[in-house]
C-alpha cells in the first residue's frame, strides 16, 4: 500500500487507496475513501464518549436515587458510585482537553458559519440533497456541539470541586454548585442524543468514521463539499456530476 500524508491541515491525499500513519497506529483507506479522523482522534472522541455515559449513569445513581436505584449496582453499590462518580468527572475533563487541543482550528467560527445558520432548517429536514460548497470540515451545527461540550466541561469542573470537599466549602456554595452541575449535565444529555442520531440515522456513514477513520467521497461531498474540495483538490459538484452519470449509464438497458 502506497503511503499518503497525515490527516488534517490543508494536504491533499492521495486519489488512490494507502495508508494514514500517525503516532498510535494507522487507518486504511480503501478505493472510493477518503481519511477523516486519525487514530489518535478517534481514541479521544470515544474516550470522551466513555467518560461521559460513565459520569452520566454513576451520577444519576448518586443524585436520583429513588429513580435509578437500579444503577447503582452496575458501581459496586452507592457508595462506589459516589466514590467513582468525581473521577470519572475528572477523567471526562481530560480527554476534553485532548480533544480541544486537537479540534480547536477546526472549530473556529466563520462567516460561513452565519450563513449555515441560517439555513439550518433545510439541514434539519433534509430539503438539500447537497450541502452548500462552504461547508468545511465541521459544520456549525458540529461547532455549536463542541463548544457546548467545552463550556459544559469547564461548568462540571468548577462545580464539581466544591460538591467533592463539601466539608471544606461549605454548604451555600455546594448547593449552588448543584444546581449548575446539573443543569449543565442536562444539556450534555440532550445534545448527546442529538449527536448520536446525526452520527447514526440522520447522516449514514458518519459512525464509520469515528470507527474506522474514513468516509466515502461521495458522504464527503455530500455533506462536506469544501472539506472535500481542500483534501482532494478536487471539484465536489464535478465529481458529484460524474458519480450521477456513471449510475445512470449503469441502469440504462
Amino acid at each position: 500500500m502506497a503511503t499518503v500524508e497525515p490527516i488534517g491541515g490543508p494536504r491533499r491525499v492521495a486519489p488512490r487507496a494507502g495508508r494514514v500513519d500517525d503516532q498510535f497506529g494507522h487507518t486504511v483507506v480503501y478505493e472510493g475513501e477518503v481519511p477523516r479522523h486519525d487514530v489518535h482522534t478517534r481514541l479521544v472522541h470515544w474516550g470522551v464518549a466513555i467518560f461521559f455515559i460513565l459520569s452520566l449513569l454513576s451520577g444519576f445513581a448518586i443524585f436520583t436515587p429513588w429513580l435509578y436505584s437500579w444503577l447503582s449496582p452496575l458501581f459496586g453499590g452507592g457508595p462506589m458510585a459516589r466514590l467513582l462518580h468525581p473521577w470519572f468527572g475528572l477523567g471526562f475533563v481530560v480527554v476534553m482537553i485532548l480533544l480541544f487541543r486537537r479540534w480547536v482550528n477546526d472549530m473556529r467560527w466563520k462567516d460561513s458559519d452565519n450563513v449555515w445558520m441560517r439555513r439550518m432548517r433545510r439541514y434539519i429536514t433534509h430539503e438539500d440533497k447537497v450541502e452548500p460548497d462552504y461547508v468545511g470540515k465541521f459544520n456549525a451545527g458540529q461547532k455549536i456541539w463542541f463548544w457546548t461540550m467545552m463550556v459544559s466541561g469547564i461548568v462540571f469542573l468548577i462545580t464539581g470541586i466544591p460538591m467533592w470537599f463539601p466539608e471544606i466549602i461549605g454548604r451555600t456554595p455546594m448547593w449552588i454548585s448543584y444546581f449548575f452541575h446539573d443543569v449543565a449535565g442536562l444539556f450534555m444529555l440532550g445534545g448527546f442524543l442529538v449527536h448520536i442520531y446525526e452520527g447514526t440515522a440522520a447522516m449514514p456513514g458518519t459512525f464509520r468514521s469515528m470507527v474506522r477513520g474514513t468516509v466515502t467521497r461521495a458522504w464527503a461531498w455530500t455533506n462536506h463539499p469544501g472539506w472535500y474540495r481542500q483534501i482532494t483538490g478536487r471539484d465536489p459538484k464535478t465529481d458529484l456530476e460524474q458519480a450521477n452519470r456513471t449510475q445512470s449509464e449503469r441502469r440504462a438497458p
